[in-house]
């Protein structure tokens, strides 16, 4: 994915004048007519800057961008078609600020929205991990809302929409980020909120506003997002039967649509049988039929094309609506969280040391401690499982090697068992052998093959699979090609410890 430069107009800050120097404006496009309206308004918003605005271009086939002069830096990275979600996690990614704000392109912002997002993220508490924008959808001025209109003035009151939302960028690789199974504008922030509420953080509600104008979605779209439906089963699997709940979601309308379904085939069915029960299923769902179409008529204008819309959609929604589900449950099977996450040590959880035998010389990566908290907040759970042949080389003792683990121990974990092989090559505890894993996984009470093993070389991969659990490679420097490559076959890459974690427990793919 890479960047592509476009000119841009740099404004200096004046002496004294406060910033968002500790903020990176995310924007996923598709290049629609918006995106130009979003960031005239942005150039003209009051308040102090951010530190970048990161455009991230999601057309399968992305072009140039007519882009307006920026007063501040911008840049622009290209996602390819891979959806909102990858849109989103490949522009905070390449932040390097405390905090990462996404608007959408079809959003304008408030003309004081730099100024009140600074205040809003002022505010937030060491607990907050985001803070919520409000978004306004002017009504028309002139008609009723149609149904196109309704459905957009309904993000008013949704919960933790992206449209203008800000996280902590820290929070995010805690998280995972977004799930790129989410490959619609649909579902895929409310299923990171829930994941961010879960790890133990908050989301705030903060004061800038900003508007998402209704605009004409076309004859049948409300057919077209029954899609969404699949999404839906994604959120059931991860989160529960009770996510609509959590999420501030409106019931279901699934049983009325699968019951009207039903009848509406039964009545086909008994019509070409010539069965008894033709009528009588016929009529029910008639009945059931007019019942919703004459709901969504009564809201929206008398108009020729919308009574139309509203009357043929209401006979095609319930079908779609139950065939999409069925789609997304038979696509979106989550495996279930692991009864245990076991770890390799060096160079995956501390900094790796020729025979580390110094608990003061002890460094965790940089991602561990966020990695280790995700863990605890899921209550899974943990091993160590390491070869540490430096022993039997007489190059450290088993004195100094219990030091350093208890550091680990005092700086990540507690981990509920440990499991060394201090022998040389050709042991049978060593990994690529699976027994270590197999003895941590019997500690702990955990089947070896509902267990996850995160390491950064194909030994710890082949002690997993030997073993009949799932691994996780987690490459370093020192990780060769080939162990990557196989890795991906067999088992999962992942970017860093926080992604390993997530990917363990099912929040990304």
């Amino acid at each position: 994915m890479n960047e592509a430069p476009h000119p841009q107009r740099r404004q200096a800050a004046a002496p004294g004048e406060p910033t968002l120097d500790h903020v990176t404006v995310v924007v996923p496009t598709v290049g629609r007519e918006s995106l130009h309206t979003l960031l005239l308004a942005l150039a003209a918003a009051e308040g102090p800057r951010p530190a970048k605005l990161i455009l991230v271009d999601d057309r399968p086939r992305p072009d140039h961008l007519d882009l307006p002069p920026m007063p501040f830096r911008t840049g622009t990275l290209r996602s390819y078609g891979h959806g909102p979600a990858a849109a989103r996690n490949l522009g905070w990614r390449a932040a390097d600020t405390e905090w990462i704000a996404f608007l959408d392109d079809d959003v304008i912002p408030g003309t004081g929205w730099f100024a009140d997002l600074a205040r809003d993220l002022d505010l937030v508490g060491g607990e907050d991990g985001g803070s919520q924008g409000r978004i306004e959808v002017p009504p028309p001025e002139d008609h009723a809302p149609t149904d196109a209109e309704r459905r957009t003035a309904a993000l008013a009151d949704a919960r933790w929409i992206t449209a203008d939302m800000a996280y902590r960028r820290d929070v995010l690789q805690a998280v995972g980020g977004f799930d790129d199974r989410f490959t619609r504008a649909f579902r895929e922030d409310s299923d990171l909120a829930l994941r961010v509420v879960d790890a133990g953080w908050r989301i705030a509600e903060g004061t800038r506003r900003t508007q998402h104008p209704a605009r004409p979605k076309g004859f049948l779209s409300s057919v077209r997002e029954q899609v969404g439906n699949a999404d839906n089963a994604l959120m059931r699997a991860k989160h529960g039967l009770t996510w609509r709940e959590r999420c501030g979601e409106r019931r279901s309308r699934f049983a009325f649509h699968l019951t009207t379904s039903v009848l509406g085939a039964a009545a086909l069915y008994g019509t070409a049988r010539r069965r008894r029960f033709a009528a009588p299923a016929a009529a029910a769902w008639a009945a059931m039929t007019g019942r919703f179409a004459a709901s969504r008529i009564a809201h929206g204008p008398l108009r020729a094309t919308e009574i139309a819309d509203m009357a043929l959609s209401s006979v095609l929604i319930p079908p779609a609506a139950v065939y999409w589900n069925v789609v997304g449950t038979l696509r979106h099977r989550v495996p279930p969280r692991p009864d245990a996450i076991l770890f390799d040590r060096d160079d995956t959880l501390i900094e790796d040391g020729p025979y580390l035998n110094d608990p003061a010389k002890v460094t965790p990566l940089p991602e561990a401690a966020l990695a280790m908290s995700r863990v605890r907040a899921a209550a899974i759970p943990t091993g160590v499982v390491s070869n540490q042949s430096g022993v039997a080389r007489g190059l450290i003792t088993e004195a100094e090697l219990e030091a350093v683990n208890r550091r680990v121990d005092e700086l990540l974990g507690p981990f509920e068992t440990w499991k060394v092989c201090p022998h040389l090559d050709g042991c049978d505890c060593r990994k690529p052998s699976p027994r270590l894993i197999l003895e941590a996984a019997e500690e702990l009470g955990a089947r070896p093959e509902r267990c996850v093993m995160i390491g950064d070389i194909g030994a710890d991969m082949e002690a997993a699979w030997a073993a009949g659990a799932r691994a996780i490679l987690v490459p370093t420097k020192r990780t060769r090609p080939e162990e990557v490559a196989l890795a991906r076959e067999r088992g999962a890459v992942a970017r860093d410890l926080c992604e390993a974690v997530n990917i363990a427990l099912g929040d990304v793919a």
